[in-house]
């Protein structure tokens, strides 16, 4: 007897524990570990997934717009929040909610001093671009920036840091030696115009399992690898997906040769076959991508190929092959497949997938 009944998200918090440990005895004692919450904690739940992790321990919490900050704060989360992409029609929000500012541009550093006007040593954090090409200040603009702040004591940097592009590819590590080696400079330069010090950062997870010895500084961030992926197999292992997507079989069907299953005759069966259809389509986060046999479902054990066009609510999966009836669970991924190896079917990333998962799908925290 199932005790899933609906498609249904489960969140699983020894999982989260695990992987925080795991990442943990990858650092320093004094490093700071920055838990990256953006995108509804990666697909799952923001407010108890923060405050589980605030009492693990975690330092510093990262999101990537201003309301995502507000909703942990509305749930009690304490720990500094830096808002990664602040907007300046938000900056108001940000103050009133004691959030932190990434300061990744002229117009956004003179926009926010003018929000912060009434405030003293008001803490915000640069970011560097040395190499992402995404957002960020240049060395070339040191200068201008501590200049500018010397002048304003409205606020005060609270951490200085940058993002890497491919931390996970080592045949890449060219790349991200260059970036880690402009980061020092830049980190360098502006300390040197400052009389204190801020943080320094530039490590994501791949960053933790691949770069710590030589880039550690003050703090590290983690988004995926908290939620159980590593990027790579040797870190996997140590690693357990916190999320697992499961639903449950609505109807079968016993179709003949030669009908169609689907939108558009997405399927047409060649022989006789059993089907069964599923409560979760392509606005559950479950795209057309991963319709007509290139990802499946597993039924008691059994794996069962998606056939035909993935709806938007709904999906049909291939069951001849499977002792199954009506309201038997069905996993979609979890522990195996993982988020990564069912998004692989389709050629894209678990940070796709998992980030994707509609809102309409109940959540279950798993204690």
């Amino acid at each position: 007897m199932t005790n899933i009944q609906e498609t249904t998200l489960e969140i699983s918090l020894p999982a989260l524990t695990n992987n925080y440990k795991f990442l943990r005895s990858k650092l320093q004692e004094t490093t700071k570990l920055m838990a990256v919450v953006k995108a509804y904690a990666y697909g799952s739940e923001p407010a108890q997934v923060a405050s589980f992790l605030e009492n693990l321990g975690v330092d510093y919490f990262a999101v990537a717009y201003t309301d995502e900050g507000i909703t942990l704060r509305k749930a009690g989360v304490t720990k500094p929040i830096l808002v990664l992409h602040p907007l300046p029609v938000h900056f108001k929000k940000i103050i009133d909610y004691k959030l932190e500012p990434s300061i990744y541009s002229s117009y956004v550093l003179n926009a926010f001093l003018k929000a912060a006007e009434k405030e003293h040593e008001y803490p915000v954090h640069l970011k560097f671009n040395t190499g992402l090409n995404r957002l960020g200040f240049t060395l070339d603009e040191v200068d201008a920036i501590t200049d500018t702040l010397s002048e304003n004591k409205e606020l005060k940097i609270a951490s200085i840091f940058s993002h890497l592009g491919a931390s996970e590819d080592l045949s890449e590590k060219e790349f991200t030696l260059k970036q880690i080696h402009t980061f020092k400079k830049i980190a360098e330069k502006l300390l040197s115009k400052l009389t204190y010090k801020p943080m320094l950062h530039i490590l994501n997870t791949s960053g933790i399992l691949n770069y710590a010895a030589i880039a550690e500084f003050d703090m590290v961030r983690s988004g995926i690898g908290l939620y159980g992926f590593g990027n790579d197999v040797r870190f996997n292992k140590h690693l357990t997906p916190v999320i697992s997507l499961k639903s449950v079989i609505s109807q079968i069907h016993h179709i003949s040769a030669n009908e169609s299953i689907g939108y558009n005759k997405g399927h047409i069966a060649k022989t006789n076959m059993k089907t069964a259809t599923i409560p979760i389509g392509h606005a559950d986060g479950i795209g057309r991508q991963y319709g007509k046999g290139k990802a499946f479902l597993t039924v008691n054990g059994v794996k069962c190929p998606i056939i035909g066009n993935v709806c938007m609510d709904m999906l049909m999966i291939d069951v001849s092959n499977v002792d199954c009836n009506e309201g038997d669970e069905v996993l979609v991924f979890g522990e195996h497949p993982t988020a990564s190896e069912f998004a692989a079917t389709a050629g894209t990333i678990s940070y796709e997938l998992i980030t994707a998962i509609s809102q309409r799908v109940k959540r279950k925290i798993i204690l």
